[in-house]
């Protein structure tokens, strides 16, 4: 299938590793041109490089995301860079789970980081003939788990925030919808450090996957990449599971 990416343009934050990163290199690989951000400067170099051996066009920032005046200085840079924006992919957590902190951060990251990134794009989304817009979420925001509290409750406010905008948006032909992995295991990610920190607990999350291991961050790109492209012309206000059969809510 041509999911018709090839010469479109795509923001991506959180673009240097793990799901941002795949998302970044799938896009790249269906022809589209992508804008990266994350908090590593020398992280946001070497991944403009190698994406760039791809023949796109590759524009990044260092920053962070919850640097209201920096993210909106990054969206207008790529919108420049590009040439435009057709897709923004809001991938940025805090990752934080307990105590007060966590829930501030959760909200500036996680939330708000989101909400500016998807209303600095959007003067260039209302342009776009096949606008699309793709929040990560998690299962963790669906069910509850040992990351209830404020990660939980925050990527469950970004899927409700999702598909608020499919219908708020979608008489001005922008699509909006979440994806929610499962735990997903990629090196140098959350997932690497409990199996080595926390054995027991990896142990546990493991087992409670019917497939016997967790996702690859190309396996949930690549539903990013079909939710994101024009493929999927109709589809708009939902959230993709992508777990391997872990949750065992029956969504309707």
């Amino acid at each position: 299938m041509d999911l018709g990416l090839t010469g479109r343009r795509a923001l991506i934050t959180g673009g240097t590793k793990g799901i941002g990163r795949a998302i970044a290199e799938c896009l790249v690989a269906e022809g589209a041109d992508v804008a990266i951000c994350a908090r590593n400067a020398a992280e946001v170099d070497g991944a403009i490089e190698t994406l760039s051996k791809g023949g796109r066009c590759v524009f990044g920032r260092a920053l962070d995301v919850s640097d209201g005046a920096a993210l909106r200085a990054w969206v207008e840079g790529s919108a420049t860079a590009l040439g435009g924006i057709d897709i923004v992919v809001a991938n940025v957590s805090a990752l934080a789970i307990t105590g007060e902190e966590a829930w501030h951060a959760g909200f500036a990251i996680d939330l708000m980081g989101t909400v500016r990134m998807v209303e600095a794009a959007m003067p260039w989304l209302e342009t776009s003939d096949a606008a699309s817009i793709v929040v990560i979420s998690s299962v963790s925001g669906r069910e509850v788990d040992f990351a209830a509290g404020p990660y939980g409750a925050f990527k469950a406010a970004l899927i409700h925030y999702a598909q608020g905008l499919a219908f708020q948006l979608a008489g001005k032909n922008i699509r909006a919808n979440s994806v929610s992995p499962g735990n997903t295991y990629f090196p140098g990610g959350v997932w690497e450090k409990i199996e080595r920190e926390n054995p027991k607990l990896y142990a546990d999350a493991l087992a409670l996957n019917p497939t016997g291991r967790m996702g690859k961050a190309e396996e949930v790109a690549r539903a990013v990449a079909f939710l994101a492209s024009p493929a999927a012309s109709f589809i708009s206000g939902t959230n993709l599971v992508v777990d391997g059969a872990l949750t065992r809510g029956v969504q309707f």
